[in-house]
């Protein structure tokens, strides 16, 4: 049988092929007063490192980029927030009603073109938004604030543009008013329609974000079958590799090649078997008649091989939440990767970081992942290059 390829092939030049759809996509992410950011403005590409020392912050960023992906979907607050206080900035003193909280937003550009959401939260003395701002063409087009504190809801107005400039209701407090809006915007007006569209644009572009950082010591052990569906410790790789395995032989030939490289030893194959008590574990197949049990694998090869199949899956296969009513043609994963370079050696995070710039370039995903130091990601990248942003503790 003939060997598949070492890697993917090149990506293709920018001018090749047919123009990618205009997705929506989040390009800023604003850490105003979160954790030990403040005032920090982060400029996300397709493909970004955030690149720093251990404190710096990569790790809270992450955070707050899922806990907005989380919210647009409708998430409630105490769901994405288990430890809000976690969230207030260092050094940070309450007022005189004793309130602490914090602060993030974001920038989703699209066909609409770019729109700002910035949310303020309150940890204490108890969880809830207390004000929330999305702007487009510096016109507000929705903007919430916490009016009474004795009752659990926010006072929202929202641009109109019709007889009446806006229209006031209130909404909960413990949940994002972005993806609301459908609810309570009948789209009658100019106005309404353009809200809406704002609305739909910014939910859209943080929906279906994965964000993963593997955990090998649980990779290494058998698993019950189940969702099939990879879940961000990849702890239940063994489950996607029974599922993922015949339902795509061409991205699974990829994604072999991939493991090929990074890898000690011939690999011919990657998949899962059942063992006893219900349960299938992975292994390499060696092509001798030997298979290896993941359970053999060196930490960083599980971290690698973890990294690899979640490049080359999707929204089907990882444990997302995409917007169901738009088409997937219109939507891009975002893959969120904390300690991205852990465990890694020279070749596998160059690697790595080579197919992640493959994949962002086809457009079917944006990446972004935390380095401890960044001086090698642009030869890695190559011609698709990479957005880099240094944080500073």
């Amino acid at each position: 049988m003939a060997a598949s390829p070492a890697s993917p092939p090149s990506p293709p030049s920018p001018g090749s092929g047919m123009p990618l759809p205009d997705r929506p996509r989040v390009t800023e992410l604003r850490l105003s007063a979160f954790a030990g950011h403040r005032r920090a403005v982060l400029r996300l590409g397709p493909l970004t490192v955030l690149a720093g020392p251990s404190g710096c912050g990569k790790t809270s960023a992450l955070m707050a980029y899922d806990a907005l992906a989380r919210l647009g979907g409708g998430a409630e607050l105490g769901a994405v927030f288990p430890d809000p206080v976690a969230c207030v900035p260092d050094r940070a003193r309450p007022d005189a009603q004793h309130r602490r909280g914090f602060r993030i937003g974001c920038t989703a550009d699209g066909a609409g073109g770019p729109v700002h959401l910035d949310v303020a939260v309150q940890a204490e003395p108890e969880l809830r938004i207390v004000g929330e701002r999305l702007t487009a063409d510096g016109v507000v087009l929705l903007e919430t604030a916490l009016r009474d504190p004795g009752r659990r809801a926010v006072q929202a107005a929202w641009h109109t543009a019709g007889s009446a400039p806006v229209t006031r209701a209130p909404l909960p407090d413990d949940r994002l008013g972005t993806p609301l809006l459908p609810l309570r915007v009948a789209g009658k007006t100019d106005g309404q329609r353009r809200v809406l569209a704002a609305a739909e644009q910014m939910v859209v572009a943080l929906r279906s974000v994965f964000a993963c950082d593997p955990r090998p010591g649980r990779m290494r052990e058998p698993v019950r079958t189940g969702s099939g569906r990879l879940l961000g410790g990849c702890d239940n790789l063994a489950d996607v590799l029974w599922r993922t395995r015949a339902e795509c032989g061409r991205r699974h030939a990829q994604f072999v090649a991939a493991v090929r490289t990074g890898c000690a030893g011939p690999v011919e194959d990657v998949l899962a078997e059942p063992d006893v008590g219900g349960v299938v574990r992975a292994l390499l197949d060696r092509g001798d008649g030997i298979r290896t049990g993941f359970d053999r694998l060196g930490y960083g090869e599980l971290r690698y091989l973890a990294l690899a199949l979640v490049l080359f899956t999707g929204p089907g296969v990882l444990e997302v939440d995409p917007a169901g009513e738009v088409p997937a043609a219109l939507q891009t994963l975002t893959v969120l990767a904390d300690g991205f370079d852990r465990g890694l050696d020279v070749r596998q995070r160059a690697e790595l970081l080579r197919l992640a710039a493959w994949m962002c370039d086809r457009g079917h995903i944006r990446f972004v992942g935390a380095v401890a130091d960044a001086s090698w990601t642009a030869e890695a990248a190559g011609a698709a290059g990479v957005t880099v942003v240094h944080l500073n503790p």
